[in-house]
This record gives C-alpha cells, sequence and structure tokens, in this order.
C-alpha cells in the first residue's frame, strides 16, 4: 500500500471521522488544510441508494454553478454550416461535422470539455457514442446539449454548468470549484448542486435518496456531509 504523503497526513488531523459535517463546517475544514502547489478542485463524491440495472431509475442531471468551475471550458459543437457563425461568435471552440467526427475515432482526440450538437446533426454524432457515452461527453436533449439553441447552450456551459450521472456503482462524482474561492462562493457552489442532485431524485424512489456525500479537494483526505 502507498504511504500517504505528509502533507495528507498533517491535512487527516483535522478530519473528525466519526463526524457529518455541514457543508459550512466541510468547506471550511478543506480550505484550513494544507494544499499542493496548484489550485486543486474541490471535489463531491456520493453515492446514491439506486438499483444501477433498473433504468427507469437512472439519476443524471445538470446544474449551472453559480460562481462557475474556475476551469477554462472547451467547447465542440456539431451543427448545420449556416449556424457556425452564430456559434463561434458565442465561444465554440472547435466547429464541424464528419471531419471532427474523424478526428475523434481515428485520432482518439478528446481536448474539449462539452460536446453541444443540433438535433440534426445526432446522426453524425450518434458514430461516437461508444467513445463519448463512457467519457461522459454525448450530447442528450436531457442535460441540454442536444438543442437549436445552440448560443445558449455555448453559454450555459461558459458560465459554469455541469452535467453529473450515476456510474454503474450508483456513485457521481463532479467537481464543483476550485479550493482558491472565498468559502461563500464554495458554500453557494455546493448547495447549488446538492439542490440539483434532491431535484434529479426519480420519482419511483422511495425513502432515502443520498446514501452518503463526500467532499474533499484533489488530493486531500474527504470530509462527510450531512444533508
Amino acid at each position: 500500500m502507498k504511504k500517504k504523503s505528509k502533507r495528507y497526513q498533517e491535512a487527516l488531523k483535522l478530519v473528525d471521522k466519526s463526524k457529518t459535517y455541514s457543508i459550512e463546517e466541510a468547506i471550511e475544514t478543506l480550505k484550513n488544510m494544507p494544499h499542493a502547489k496548484y489550485d486543486e478542485t474541490l471535489e463531491v463524491s456520493c453515492q446514491v441508494n439506486i438499483d444501477p440495472k433498473q433504468t427507469d431509475q437512472a439519476v443524471r442531471g445538470s446544474v449551472v454553478l453559480p460562481n462557475g468551475t474556475g476551469k477554462k471550458v472547451k467547447i465542440i459543437v456539431f451543427c448545420e454550416p449556416e449556424k457556425e457563425q452564430a456559434a463561434k461568435e458565442s465561444g465554440a471552440d472547435f466547429l464541424g461535422t464528419n471531419e471532427l467526427v474523424d478526428k475523434i475515432m481515428k485520432e482518439g482526440w478528446f481536448d474539449f470539455d462539452v460536446c453541444i450538437a443540433t438535433p440534426g446533426m445526432m446522426k453524425v454524432v450518434s458514430k461516437l457514442g461508444k467513445v463519448l457515452g463512457p467519457r461522459g461527453l454525448m450530447p442528450s436533449p436531457k442535460s441540454g446539449t442536444v438543442t437549436e439553441n445552440i448560443s445558449y447552450a455555448i453559454g450555459e456551459a461558459k458560465r459554469g454548468k455541469i452535467d453529473f450521472r450515476m456510474d454503474k456503482a450508483s456513485c457521481i462524482y463532479v467537481g464543483i470549484g476550485k479550493i482558491s474561492f472565498s468559502k461563500e462562493k464554495l458554500i453557494e457552489n455546493a448547495k447549488a448542486f446538492v439542490d440539483a442532485l434532491s431535484t434529479a431524485k426519480p420519482a419511483s424512489v422511495k425513502g432515502e435518496f443520498v446514501k452518503s456525500i463526500y467532499l474533499s479537494t484533489t488530493i486531500s483526505p474527504s470530509v462527510r456531509l450531512s444533508i
């Protein structure tokens, strides 16, 4: 087993493993920890009370974080030629159709964070399902990334929209800001995500929905939340 770093050991002393923390307490604890030389991401990891085999109970959603993610978002857009100028003016980083599909499929190119497509382009984009799906990058009407209103979707992504989805172990992992953000901004972002997660509860699920939820930075110990 790999030995934990001195920094991690020092950070661990600040965490009471027998306690569940409020969002405010958790973020204050994480900000007081010794950090790496780079700006670490504040991360949420949670497990939901869902049987992943039940397709009608799949958990997914999106939320625009009030204070953004702190990350420059690269956006790829699949749209008709007549819509490319508007997409470019709205902030799209890459535009195209079949040539972009070939670049992704043949070159293994994934230098983007968000993929947006018009409904008319989904026949082309569907070829990428097996490679974009596992990475959480496949455009979807539910997440607002399959749309005629390309400019709006790009604007949402640039403002800090994140998508989340349950994996095969009924877990969800997302980044919700940088540890350099003020405590107030991180609290706002965390509460926005928790609210969005609650809204994503399938109607067929009864009783407890979120089994556990933790906050951590990229390389810190995790702090369990009480929500």
